[in-house]
């Protein structure tokens, strides 16, 4: 059995090669049954979240991601999420690794919004905003400028201190990176939004979209939270990984349907007629997306099952 810490699970995820894994596994698909979701109370603090999430392809692989996400962390310098990938045998269920659960989850959440902006960003998107400053930032910069010929990087956070150290763990090259407190003005230039936050109020007002932009919208996975307004769903076209996750724990969802800005039809495609080539996603230059993640354990096992297998072919 294979144990994988979280430098051993970021050097076997590299970004072409996870993308395209999970490319691949949302076009052919695997079992995928309801994620258990709990509130864990956190005396003092905001409450906690597990999420239990299995997956499994008949005859190849099963295995179930136990993630902890506790937002009071923030204040003792911890990452909020925590978390273990089993991945078993699906011939025998024989326990073949553990991998490190946050760097999956982080590198895997990043992915999956790299493989929509293939489909939904402008090809020549080259200025984007990174809005939050946790463990998703840097891999989500990362793994978007991996897809498409970033040139220009700016960041905002609500603690600028913490913007500053994110742009100084990032390693570009020649891409130029710059810490931002002016939101709005960031925006309203951005070819590409990225939100990775938990914040339960609105950050991106859709009236700063200009024609063209992908707005990224990642962190916020309950109903009661959000980081885009009602406009930004009325004016854009939406996309989601998937349906079922979008429309019943993506608060940017869920919010404006609730409201009547949007209806159910408005999501135009997820990540499966994506990969599939069902729907081409972006259709015109001046168009408007949206794409909301809320997660799927799919992508855990396609990234699981990435990493495992370049490790074992090492050995």
């Amino acid at each position: 059995m294979l144990v994988l810490d979280a430098a051993q699970t970021r050097a076997a995820l590299p970004w072409d090669g996870l993308v395209k894994a999970l490319g691949d596994m949302f076009a052919k698909g695997c079992v995928m049954p309801v994620r258990h979701h709990h509130e864990v109370a956190v005396p003092g603090e905001a409450d906690a979240t597990l999420l239990l999430m299995p997956a499994w392809q008949p005859g190849a692989y099963v295995g179930v991601k136990m993630v902890s996400v506790f937002p009071g962390n923030q204040t003792r310098g911890l990452p909020a999420i925590h978390g273990s990938y089993l991945l078993s045998s699906g011939k025998t269920g024989e326990l073949l690794a553990i991998v490190d659960g946050g760097e999956l989850t982080a590198r895997r959440t990043a992915a999956a919004s790299a493989l929509a902006a293939r489909f939904l960003a402008r090809e020549d998107a080259s200025r984007m905003l990174m809005v939050g400053t946790g463990r998703l930032s840097t891999n989500v910069i990362e793994a978007h400028a991996s897809v498409r010929p970033i040139r220009n990087v700016t960041i905002w956070g609500r603690d600028p201190k913490k913007a500053e150290a994110t742009a100084k763990a990032l390693s570009l090259g020649d891409i130029s990176v710059t810490v931002v407190t002016d939101l709005e003005a960031a925006a309203r230039e951005a070819d590409i939004i990225s939100c990775a936050t938990l914040s339960s109020e609105p950050l991106i007002r859709g009236d700063w979209l200009k024609p063209g932009a992908h707005l990224d919208l990642i962190g916020a996975f309950k109903p009661t939270m959000r980081e885009s307004d009602d406009r930004a769903a009325a004016r854009a076209s939406i996309f989601v990984d998937t349906r079922e996750g979008a429309l019943s724990e993506g608060g940017d969802i869920v919010q404006p349907i609730r409201s009547g800005v949007i209806t159910e039809d408005a999501i135009h495609a997820d990540l499966f007629e994506l990969a599939c080539g069902e729907h081409p996603g972006r259709t015109k230059a001046e168009e408007i997306t949206l794409f909301k993640s809320v997660g799927a354990a799919l992508e855990d096992l396609a990234g699981a099952v990435l990493a495992f297998e370049a490790q074992r072919d090492k050995s």
